[in-house]
């Protein structure tokens, strides 16, 4: 039932974000990033992302000028997720490791929409099972609300469970870049190559 939700949420964004950034396709000339684009979301146009002041999972804080130094996976979530999140964090690993044989760096960050649970300890344990690249921010409520307001991304509980409850939430990759900003997203369906293409594509035009 979670995925389902978490799919009916990504629908929802997808559509908000295509209807807001329709014009900012059209203005295509002189796009350096024309020919990486895959989605209807037109990269520095779309008002997503921006400031934020998360926790790391060694307890430092990190700014999302820090935690962003060069083409980034941001991906939102949180460790209890069932189902998707692994996948999604798995496929985001593997995209990284294939950049890295081709010789490009893709850095990687993961913010929790679960900061009750998600405590730093819990954050470095949860992202080191994926990929010791992966960095792990946690926070308040407040703050994960400011990054998770400005990266568009929808999450709630999904039950009323005190210890168990789930989280419904989008499920988008976000491809960001200092000086940028966001230049793409990735739905959880696509592989890891089409995400490693794609991230060399805009990686090469930086």
């Amino acid at each position: 039932m979670t995925r389902v939700y978490a799919l009916l949420a990504a629908a929802v964004v997808v559509v908000g974000l295509a209807a807001g950034t329709v014009f900012g396709m059209r203005q295509a000339s002189g796009d350096p990033f024309a020919d990486c684009r895959g989605s209807t979301v037109a990269g520095g146009t779309a008002a997503i992302g921006g400031p934020f002041a998360l926790t790391d999972g060694e307890g430092r804080r990190v700014t999302d000028a820090q935690a962003i130094t060069g083409p980034t996976l941001v991906y939102f979530g949180y460790s209890f997720c069932p189902d998707v999140c692994p996948m999604d964090l798995s496929r985001n690993a593997l995209a990284a490791a294939e950049l890295a044989e081709r010789g490009t760096k893709v850095g990687q960050v993961f913010v929790t929409i679960d900061p009750e649970r998600d405590t730093p300890a819990v954050i470095r344990d949860f992202t080191a099972a994926f990929d010791p690249g992966l960095l792990g921010l946690t926070g308040t409520p407040e703050e994960i609300a400011v990054a998770a307001k400005a990266y568009k991304v929808y999450y709630r509980k999904a039950d009323d469970d005190p210890k168990f409850y789930l989280m419904d939430h989008s499920t988008f990759t976000y491809l960001m870049a200092p000086g940028t900003g966001f230049l793409e997203f990735y739905p959880s369906e696509m592989s890891p190559e089409a995400v490693a293409d794609s991230v060399a594509c805009y990686a090469a035009r930086l």
